[in-house]
């Protein structure tokens, strides 16, 4: 087995992560939108977000290589098919990776005084978990995408908000279906790839069971969908937020691949890019609420 540090990182899929930061940037936007800011509360939920997205990383490539998912993909590399890493070890990492995000989740609740959202934090690791483990993973039954939206979107940037000022306003729904939106796009990318592969392996992911032509759409709406709530947001903030929709031009490029019927590994640049836009969109609210 290859042990080494770059086979980690490989299976911890970097692309990945602004799923996780973005959301905690626009959840750190609307709390300021409400005069509130804690940057140290900001950055252990930070961590929280990233540990789970890398938990579920490790998790799906455990899940998904010993099921036998994995053995022909066009994708990133993946660690447990490939045999760099054994299958107990990757597991280990996943369980690992979902210790710290309950550490640092732990800290903020004891911060905060929110004991509640300890229940909230076991519900994220179980959704990370289940994803593609259990008997019945649920990514295999075409929900990943919506559970991407509710928790790498709705919760995260509800969640940092809440514990930051206190408050759960719409403007904060608003900010977390924006950046959701573009999450589940990331992954709508990715499965797109994968529609014959995963079907052949009977993972039934939500492109798989919708097709090529009215997955490609449905990015288009995902994307719609940001645009239209970051406008929301910015009516019930500040005008200056619409400067969040300049990441929309990072987004040009993979709506040319997607609509163009771009397959296989020439949808790799669209998974990154929608990635980059999702960064851009949390930060972009964030900049736009210290601007005004």
């Amino acid at each position: 087995m290859n042990d080494s540090l770059s086979v980690w990182v490989a299976g911890a899929r970097p692309r990945t992560l602004p799923a996780a930061v973005a959301p905690i940037l626009a959840g750190a936007a609307s709390a300021a939108a409400l005069g509130d800011h804690h940057w140290g509360i900001a950055a252990l939920c930070m961590v929280v977000a990233l540990a789970l997205q890398v938990g579920v990383n490790y998790a799906n490539d455990y899940s998904d290589g010993v099921r036998g998912t994995d053995d022909d993909r066009v994708g990133p590399l993946r660690i447990t098919a490939s045999g760099l890493a054994s299958p107990s070890a990757v597991k280990r990492a996943a369980f690992l990776s979902f210790g710290v995000a309950a550490v640092a989740g732990l800290a903020v609740v004891a911060i905060t005084g929110h004991w509640w959202l300890l229940l909230v934090g076991a519900a994220a690791i179980l959704a990370a978990w289940y994803y593609t483990g259990g008997a019945r993973p649920y990514g295999y039954l075409g929900l990943g995408e919506v559970m991407v939206f509710v928790f790498f979107g709705l919760v995260a940037t509800v969640g940092t908000a809440y514990v930051i000022s206190g408050e759960a306003p719409w403007h904060a729904w608003l900010a977390g279906a924006a950046v959701g939106a573009l999450a589940s796009g990331i992954l709508v990318a990715n499965n797109l790839r994968d529609i014959p592969t995963d079907r052949l392996s009977g993972k039934m992911t939500l492109p798989a069971r919708l097709g090529d032509r009215n997955s490609r759409l449905f990015y288009l709406a995902l994307v719609l969908l940001t645009v239209l709530t970051v406008v929301a947001f910015a009516a019930l903030t500040t005008w200056w937020a619409l400067v969040a929709l300049l990441a929309v031009g990072l987004l040009v490029e993979p709506l040319r691949r997607v609509l163009g019927g771009a397959n296989g590994r020439g949808l790799i640049p669209v998974i990154q890019s929608t990635g980059f836009a999702e960064i851009g969109i949390g930060l972009g609210l964030l900049v736009g609420i210290y601007l005004a």
